[in-house]
C-alpha cells in the first residue's frame, strides 16, 4: 500500500512538474505577446499643418508651401515648370518628394517648397516591350497590382511596396533580387522638368551625363516625372530556407545560387538575439517552379501575428530570442511552401512600422565587398554591443556593380547589411546613434566598403567623400546644371 501511494504521489508530482513546465513554455510566449498586442498604438500620427517630416520621424520642419502634383499629364508638366521658374524669380528652394521613406532630411528644405508628386501616378504597360511608364508618384504598391493583371513583375526594387517609383530611383535602390545591379540598370529611359523650368528626356543615349547623375541624384537636378522600367515575368517560386553560421554566409550563398538559373529572390537574416548574438543567419532561397499555375495576388497571412512579434522584441531581451526560435521555427512549417514573385514583394513597411510616439525605428545600410562579409560580421558581432542602441534586424541582401549611376554605391559585387534600430527620441539616443553609425562607416571604408546615403546623416564630411570620392565632382556637376540651386535639400546643404 505505501509502494501504491508513493507511486502516486510521484506520478502527481510528475504531471504538475510537466504542467509547469508546459506554462512556461507556451504560457509565458502566450502572454508576453498578449500584452504586447494590447500595447501596441496601431495609429500613426498625422503632420501638423505646413509641417513635414521623413520616414525617421526626427526632421519635423516647417516649409513655404506644400504643392501636389496634378494627375494629368499636360497639367502637371504646365504646373511644375511654372513652379520651378517661379521658385527661381523668388529665390525659393524646391525639394521633391513621393512616400517619404528616406531619413536625412533629403525631401525637406526649411522655409522651402515641397513639391508632392504622390497624385502623378499613371501606369502604362507596353507588352510588347515589357517596359512599364509609371508617374513617378505612382507606388509599388499600385504597380504591382496592375503589373499582377498582366502576369508581370517588378524586376528590381525593393522588399516593400510602400515606396514610390521617383523615390526608388532617387536612391537607386535594392532589393532581394541575386545576382542583379540597382534599379537604374532596369530603367530605359526618364522624362525631367530640369533647372530652367524646361521638359527634357534621359536615356543612355540622350542627356546620358544627367541620366546617371539624377538616378541616385535625390532630387538635386529637376523633377524626375516619369520613368519607363523594365518588366518581367511573375512566376511562382518555392522557397527554400537554411539555418547556417552567420560568418559562412557566402560561402552557402555561392552554394545556393552559383551557376543556377532558377534562382528568383534571396535574401538572409541575422540573429540578433542575445543569445550567441550574430551566430547564425537563416538564407532564404526562392527557385522558379515553371510548371506551377500563377495564385491569386493576396494579402499575406499572419499579419497582426507577425506584427506582435517584432515590435515585441524592441527594448526586450526575451522578445528578441522569442523571436529568433519562432523564425528557426518557421523555416520547418514554411518549407517548400509556393509563393508568387508578387505575393512576396506586395507587402507594406506598414505591418512593422514603428506606432510608439516615444520612440523611432532609425535604418543602416552598409555595402561590403563579397570577401569583406565575414570580416564585417565579426565586427558587427563586437562593435554594436558597445553602444546604447537597439538593434532590432539585419538582413543581407547580393547587389552586382552599378554601371549606370553618377554616385554609386556597388563598385563591385556588395552586400548590402540592412540595420533597423528602434531608438529612443532624446539626445542621448541620437548621439549613440551617431556614434556608431561613424564607426561603422569607418570600418565600411576600411574593408572598401561604402554605405547607403538615403538615412541620418551622420556621416561626417570627410567619410561621405572617402565613401564616396566621386562626391566632389558630384555637387560641381549640380552646380554646373543648376547654378541658382533651386533645387536642394538637408542632404544638400550637409554635404555640398
Amino acid at each position: 500500500m505505501k509502494k501504491q501511494k508513493h507511486s502516486r504521489l510521484a506520478l502527481r508530482i510528475l504531471l504538475f512538474s510537466m504542467a509547469v513546465i508546459l506554462v512556461v513554455l507556451i504560457g509565458r510566449p502566450a502572454v508576453f505577446l498578449a500584452y504586447h498586442y494590447y500595447k501596441d498604438n496601431k495609429q500613426i500620427k498625422n503632420e501638423k499643418p505646413g509641417y513635414t517630416n521623413d520616414a525617421s520621424n526626427l526632421n519635423e520642419t516647417r516649409v513655404f508651401k506644400i504643392i501636389q502634383a496634378f494627375e494629368d499629364t499636360g497639367k502637371a508638366i504646365s504646373q511644375i515648370s511654372e513652379l520651378v521658374l517661379q521658385a527661381k524669380s523668388a529665390g525659393k528652394k524646391i525639394s521633391i518628394s513621393g512616400a517619404r521613406h528616406s531619413m536625412g532630411g533629403h525631401t525637406i528644405y526649411p522655409d522651402g517648397i515641397l513639391l508632392d508628386m504622390k497624385s502623378f501616378h499613371y501606369m502604362q504597360l507596353d507588352t510588347a516591350t515589357n517596359i512599364l511608364s509609371a508617374g513617378s508618384g505612382a507606388l509599388w504598391d499600385e504597380i504591382i497590382p496592375y503589373l499582377n493583371s498582366y502576369g508581370k513583375s517588378i524586376s528590381v526594387m525593393q522588399s516593400n511596396n510602400s515606396f514610390s517609383v521617383g523615390g526608388s530611383v532617387s536612391v537607386n535602390c535594392h532589393g532581394w533580387q541575386p545576382n542583379a545591379p540597382p534599379i537604374a540598370s532596369t530603367v530605359e529611359s526618364f522624362r525631367m522638368i530640369d533647372p530652367d523650368g524646361k521638359l527634357i528626356q534621359c536615356s543612355r543615349y540622350e542627356n546620358e551625363q544627367i541620366f546617371s547623375l539624377a538616378l541616385g541624384g535625390y532630387g538635386l537636378f529637376g523633377v524626375i516625372l516619369d520613368v519607363k522600367l523594365k518588366v518581367v515575368d511573375n512566376k511562382m517560386y518555392t522557397i527554400h530556407q537554411y539555418l547556417i553560421k552567420s560568418k559562412e554566409y557566402i560561402q552557402h550563398f555561392d552554394q545556393f545560387t552559383k551557376g543556377k538559373n532558377n534562382i528568383g529572390l534571396v535574401y538572409g537574416r541575422i540573429n540578433i538575439n542575445p543569445d550567441n548574438f550574430m551566430e547564425e543567419a537563416i538564407i532564404s532561397v526562392f527557385t522558379d517552379e515553371e510548371d506551377a499555375p500563377l495564385l491569386p495576388l493576396d494579402k499575406n497571412k499572419l499579419e497582426s501575428f507577425r506584427r506582435t512579434v517584432f515590435r515585441a522584441s524592441a527594448k526586450s531581451e526575451y522578445g528578441k530570442n522569442l523571436r529568433w526560435q519562432l523564425e528557426k521555427l518557421g523555416i520547418r512549417l514554411i518549407k517548400d511552401r509556393l509563393f508568387s514573385r508578387n505575393q512576396l514583394l506586395n507587402e507594406g513597411v506598414e505591418i512593422f512600422q514603428n506606432t510608439d510616439t516615444t520612440s523611432t525605428d532609425i535604418l543602416h545600410e552598409y555595402f561590403i565587398p563579397k570577401d569583406s562579409v565575414a570580416s564585417f560580421i565579426g565586427i558587427l558581432q563586437s562593435t554594436v554591443p558597445g553602444y546604447d542602441v537597439d538593434l532590432l534586424n539585419i538582413t543581407v541582401r547580393n547587389v552586382k556593380k552599378d554601371e549606370d549611376t553618377y554616385l554609386r554605391y556597388a563598385n563591385e559585387e556588395v552586400f548590402g547589411f540592412v540595420m533597423l534600430f528602434n531608438q529612443t527620441k532624446n539626445d542621448h539616443s541620437e548621439e549613440q546613434m551617431r556614434l556608431l553609425t561613424q564607426r561603422l562607416i569607418d570600418a565600411s571604408i576600411a574593408l572598401k566598403g561604402t554605405y547607403y546615403l538615403p538615412y541620418r546623416l551622420h556621416a561626417t564630411k570627410e567619410q561621405m567623400q572617402k565613401a564616396y570620392p566621386q562626391a566632389k565632382d558630384f555637387f560641381l556637376l549640380k552646380k554646373k546644371y543648376d547654378p541658382s540651386e533651386v533645387f536642394s535639400n538637408q542632404f544638400y546643404e550637409a554635404y555640398r
